[in-house]
């Protein structure tokens, strides 16, 4: 006889299959993204700046491009910069390497920036995600919440967001990846800083070299914390000498908890809230200047399920985010928005983390459907992003990654062409700036 619930267990392993193969691309942090630039009310180029020239586009070099005699030489390099009376130790650890093209090919489609914000946020914020949370929230020590002011809810969405709740850490030697990324050269100081911090972890002895596994960002543990941040910020919630964030979720929960309150977590606030617009709406202020929530009201936006901010969260400067354009949800990004950001730079991210917290606090979900977006290649942002500086709205660099600089450089062209100033980019939007410049 046939078990009257068994279609509905296996919807349920079926879904959180889907959950763990998505956490795999979701769980590395991405690299840094430069510091955005306000919108001028003019699209001029900044003075100097080539804008007939535009930078080349990086690209992927094929595995035989990564011959191993240039990545000896940057070795010697790094270790000439980097190894200090270290030197041989580093060069110990470094020995036989070999760089990773997979690190480089996933470093160019990290899906924070090359999938429309709703596919992603939907993608991370499950019914299955947030019953599995609901679960779990106990496992974050009531001491942690206390001592750092992050609510539990919050840090159990970052658990499940980074390694669903520890099961997907990553299998990749932290070391090779961080030296493929350093030699790679698009963040290469920033990656020759995290490799000597992993270098160091290893050298101390607060991890053996065959357990430091992390994502193919260098990422590593439950939390996925960056070496730095495990150096700097790790705690040791439970005492017993070491910050294993790989098997101890105390002490995952913790650094994380340490990481938010020292990013400047606001205690008593929330991250943000889905909000309606006015018709009229000047969509030119999104992503700009911060305001109080009454100046935002004046303007006409109310929260979209009602009610008002708490006293704290009126007081503070705000503003309002369209990650899909004008046709999605719009919200108002409190200050914790932007520290949730700074563990993962990138507004699809920290609506992941904030949406799953509403779900486990039992909060409605959002009023307005995201929109059915497509995807863009990687072709079409390098190409919008050479297109707009050639225009003359700088990008501040053609890599590929659609964030805040190139929201803003699209926001001034699309005032300058009458057009609405959502600064968001379409698949069909980047194919007219293409053949605008061809």
């Amino acid at each position: 006889m046939s078990d009257p619930g068994g279609s509905s267990l296996n919807l349920m392993r079926f879904s959180y299959r889907l959950l763990l193969i998505g956490c795999v691309s979701a769980c590395a942090p991405m690299l840094p993204e430069p510091q955005v630039n306000l919108p001028t009310p003019q699209p001029q180029p900044q003075a100097g700046a080539p804008v007939t020239t535009p930078p080349p586009a990086p690209q992927t070099p094929p595995l035989a491009a990564y011959d191993q005699q240039g990545f000896e030489g940057w070795k010697q390099g790094f270790l000439a910069r980097k190894g200090g009376a270290r030197r041989a130790d580093y060069a110990r650890e470094l020995e036989g390497l070999t760089p990773d093209p997979t690190v480089i090919r996933l470093d160019r489609n990290q899906p924070e920036f090359s999938k429309p914000a709703g596919a992603y946020v939907q993608n991370a914020v499950t019914p299955v995600r947030i019953a599995q949370a609901k679960q779990r929230i106990d496992r974050v020590p009531w001491s942690v919440v206390q001592r750092f002011g992050v609510p539990s809810e919050i840090l159990v969405g970052v658990w499940a967001q980074e390694s669903a709740f520890g099961q997907v850490q990553g299998d990749y030697d932290v070391i090779r990846s961080l030296a493929t990324l350093a030699y790679d050269g698009r963040r290469r100081d920033w990656a020759e800083g995290q490799l000597k911090d992993a270098l160091d972890i290893v050298v101390d002895g607060r991890r053996e070299r065959a357990g430091l596994k992390g994502s193919w960002a260098g990422a590593m543990g439950q939390t996925q914390f960056m070496p730095d941040n495990y150096l700097r910020l790790g705690v040791d919630q439970d005492g017993d000498g070491k910050v294993d964030i790989w098997r101890d979720d105390a002490d995952a929960l913790a650094s994380a908890a340490n990481l938010l309150a020292q990013a400047g977590w606001k205690r008593g606030q929330g991250w943000g809230y889905e909000v309606t617009l006015p018709s009229g709406f000047d969509y030119a202020e999104a992503e700009g200047p911060k305001h109080n929530w009454a100046y935002w009201a004046a303007k006409g936006v109310r929260l979209a399920q009602g009610g008002t901010p708490n006293g704290a969260e009126a007081l503070e400067e705000a503003t309002i985010l369209l990650p899909q354009g004008a046709n999605g949800p719009a919200f108002l990004a409190l200050p914790n928005h932007y520290v949730i950001r700074r563990y993962n730079n990138s507004v699809s991210y920290a609506l992941a983390i904030g949406l799953t917290a509403d779900g486990i606090m039992g909060k409605p979900g959002l009023t307005k459907a995201w929109p059915n977006d497509p995807s863009m290649t990687r072709d079409q942002r390098i190409g919008a992003q050479r297109a707009l500086t050639q225009l003359g709205y700088d990008t501040q660099g053609v890599d590929g990654v659609i964030g805040s600089n190139t929201r803003a450089a699209l926001r001034r062209w699309q005032i300058a062409n009458g057009r609405i100033a959502d600064g968001y980019l379409t698949p069909a939007l980047a194919d007219e700036l293409i053949r605008r410049t061809n």
